[in-house]
């Protein structure tokens, strides 16, 4: 088939690298997101999935918005026959979703009808799940509602980041994409609708989101921080100042500190929470890169009994 790809961050690159390399399919252009900004010079910077398709010498397309006329055109004179997705960024207009004949297919990393929107490997892992995956489906006009083709399943990890099981994901998923792009093409391969049950959202995570609430249990204060890392980023308050935290652990046998309550040990920062303390291991103070608690604890001289949150 003739192949439009779509798609933006760095998390997307596995897919498309792993259409370029099928050979059975030829990926003829790249819908992405519009260069932006960024680093402390706010230099205009092209997207990873724009970057790696310039590299293969793929035409790269950035409307500033996918129902923009000029876009629209474009698409029609390639004339795809099928468009994969994965994480592209900007809702697709109907007007787009028409051009293929096969239709626009995308790569979600969750097991739909789980974890619909934005942020479902955030959610896999503050929520607690044991166990998710990714799932390619056809793109109609609901939110992540289409019929779905084919799903893999991942087990989320006690210490993993969502960074660590997107990661992992991503590269899991570009072969599951792959897979799917042939049995399209060859008719081996049906959409089938998805369960009116079990349906959960997953809306993108707002900085709020990711401050920690001290007076919830650790197991949900180590969720919290495990499913903002890398991004927006868990954080608290110190003396009036975010703090971001990185990384954190279980300290099972610390249950008599009060919740937001520092205790500081030799090479130790242990914070009290609604259950059993957490013990700090990577902290972020702000405008400072990352550092070991211990070190930062040492560098601000935390008083007996201080606090940490609002």
């Amino acid at each position: 088939m003739k192949l439009v790809f779509a798609g933006t961050p760095e998390v997307a690159v596995p897919a498309l690298d792993a259409l370029i390399a099928s050979g059975r399919h030829e990926v003829a252009a790249v819908v992405t997101r519009p260069d932006a900004p960024a680093g402390r010079g706010r230099r205009l910077v092209a997207s990873p999935v724009a970057e790696r398709a310039e590299e293969a010498g793929i035409e790269v397309l950035k409307p500033a918005r996918p129902r923009d006329e000029d876009f629209l055109a474009r698409l029609r004179e390639i004339a795809p026959d099928c468009c994969p997705v994965v994480a592209y960024g900007a809702l697709l207009p109907k007007a787009a979703l028409d051009i293929p004949a096969k239709g626009w297919v995308n790569l979600h990393f969750s097991l739909l009808p789980a974890w619909r929107g934005a942020a479902p490997v955030q959610h896999a892992v503050m929520s607690g799940d044991e166990v998710t995956g990714a799932s390619t489906f056809l793109i109609e006009e609901g939110l992540d509602s289409g019929p779905v083709y084919g799903v893999l399943t991942e087990e989320v990890r006690p210490t993993d980041t969502s960074g660590d099981l997107l990661t992992r994901l991503a590269f899991a998923g570009s072969g599951l994409l792959a897979a799917t792009m042939d049995g399209i093409e060859d008719g081996t391969l049906h959409a089938v609708p998805q369960p009116a049950d079990g349906v959960t959202l997953a809306p993108k995570i707002t900085v709020e989101d990711a401050q920690v609430q001290w007076s919830a249990p650790a197991l949900r204060v180590d969720r919290v921080i495990r499913g903002c890392t890398p991004a927006p980023g868990a954080w608290t308050l110190f003396r009036g100042e975010r703090l971001k935290l990185v990384q954190a652990t279980h300290a099972v046998d610390r249950s008599e500190l009060a919740p937001g309550e520092l205790s500081v040990g030799k090479n130790n920062v242990f914070v009290g929470t609604g259950s059993h303390a957490v013990e700090l291991l990577w902290v972020q103070p702000q405008g400072k890169k990352p550092m070991r608690a211990a070190d930062w604890a040492r560098g601000v001289r935390i008083a007996a009994g201080e606090l940490v949150g609002s």
